[in-house]
């Protein structure tokens, strides 16, 4: 597999590590608080086929700058780190595409930037707190696979784990949030390996208290496809319709057969659904 370009991007608010890859239009691709390499990553590599796919570190993720005061860790401030890698980069527009905390930026990157953006790609995500009041959700207290998620969860911040233990702790985090977790290595079977920040995740984990936006959502001005996995553990189905139903050039699609990664789980329909938008919003 070809490895992705990596880039030192200067903006205005810091240097921002980039890894660049594919042809087509470009498209933002990141998540709150993963740490990607030259590998890639499953749900970036899904749109190099028909995109040149920025994939973006964020701050104090990989090579990027470190944060200088907490704040510039929240899913806000973030936002504002996308637009000045957006204007760096000189582009006129681009379009972005978040699966899970990826999403939930995608959100509010279309609330308060929909005039930088041609379109956003929603998967596996949600506009407010997903746990408190889901059942379903993995990380409320009730599920039965709560608490061994929250192991994996402290073990995988640890800096000093070996990439064999961290390879094996994910493994199993990632088990859960498949419908057939015994297809396990034959939907992941490339040699893309990340990491978490802590300081991130930590900073989320708080964040996500207070963070609903849901009222806000009829301020996304651009055509949003929604996807999300009838069987999605993390943010379950019912975050996915509330975001359909409240973004006015909005589509909802569900995967029958899958749990948090439809775009591995049912990989030929998620690019079916994916052209067909691009042919859609034209």
């Amino acid at each position: 597999m070809e490895a992705w370009e990596r880039k030192l991007l200067h903006t205005e608010r810091g240097v921002f590590e980039v890894f660049i890859k594919g042809d087509g239009n470009p498209l933002c691709v990141t998540h709150h608080y993963s740490e990607f390499n030259e590998t890639g990553d499953y749900f970036a590599e899904t749109f190099t086929v028909t995109n040149q796919v920025f994939l973006i570190n964020l701050r104090e993720a990989g090579g990027s700058d470190k944060s200088h005061e907490p704040y510039q860790l929240s899913m806000l401030e973030t936002i504002f780190d996308l637009e000045a890698i957006w204007e760096a980069l000189g582009l006129s527009h681009w379009g972005f595409a978040g699966h899970s905390t990826g999403g939930m930026l995608g959100i509010l990157y279309g609330i308060h930037f929909s005039k930088s953006l041609d379109f956003s790609v929603i998967v596996g995500a949600a506009a407010r707190e997903y746990m408190t009041f889901s059942e379903d959700c993995i990380y409320n207290e009730a599920h039965p696979d709560y608490e061994r998620m929250q192991e994996l969860i402290e073990a995988l911040k640890q800096p000093d784990l070996s990439l064999v233990k961290r390879k094996e702790l994910s493994v199993e985090r990632t088990k859960f949030s498949l419908h057939k977790p015994e297809k396990y290595h034959d939907l992941f079977p490339l040699d893309i390996h990340k990491g978490m920040s802590a300081a991130r995740m930590n900073f989320f984990i708080r964040e996500l208290q207070i963070y609903d936006v849901t009222r806000k959502l009829e301020f996304i001005e651009v055509p949003t496809l929604i996807m999300c996995g009838r069987f999605d553990v993390q943010c379950p189905l019912k975050y996915s319709i509330e975001m359909a139903e409240g973004i006015p050039d909005s589509r909802l699609v569900i995967f029958e057969r899958s749990n948090h990664y439809p775009f591995l789980e049912e990989a030929d329909r998620f690019r079916d659904e994916y052209e067909l938008f691009l042919i859609e919003k034209k």
